[in-house]
């Protein structure tokens, strides 16, 4: 499963809390990929009434919503990402769509720019 992971899959992985203290597995949205390393973006169910410029919703009534492999509406948090071992994947839910790939590459490219 790991040596096949691509950007844009959406994957379980043991994310860590951010005070680093433990992890849970959480799905996450593979944003990079590196020879044994792999930088994935958290996804949480918790969506928010309105998105900040570091969430991506992903609308359960979206018509591509199935290929995701996510249960429920859910959001990308683009400001909570994390680099593991690619052997700490656990399995691959689905992957996102043009539509959302072109919005998640412009929220990067407008956050993280320095």
């Amino acid at each position: 499963m790991s040596n096949k992971v691509q950007k844009g899959n959406i994957v379980l992985v043991p994310f860590p809390f951010t005070d680093m203290t433990n992890t849970k597995i959480r799905p996450a949205l593979v944003i990079y990929v590196g020879k044994r390393d792999a930088t994935v973006a958290f996804i949480s169910s918790k969506v928010p009434n309105f998105a900040d410029e570091t969430q991506v919703v992903v609308n359960a009534q979206s018509p591509s919503f199935e290929k995701t492999g996510l249960l429920t509406s859910s959001v990308i948090k683009l400001d909570k990402i994390t680099t593991i071992d690619k052997s700490l994947i656990y399995g691959e839910l689905g992957e996102i769509d043009y539509d959302l790939r072109r919005e998640i590459n412009r929220k990067i490219s407008e956050i993280y720019r320095l």
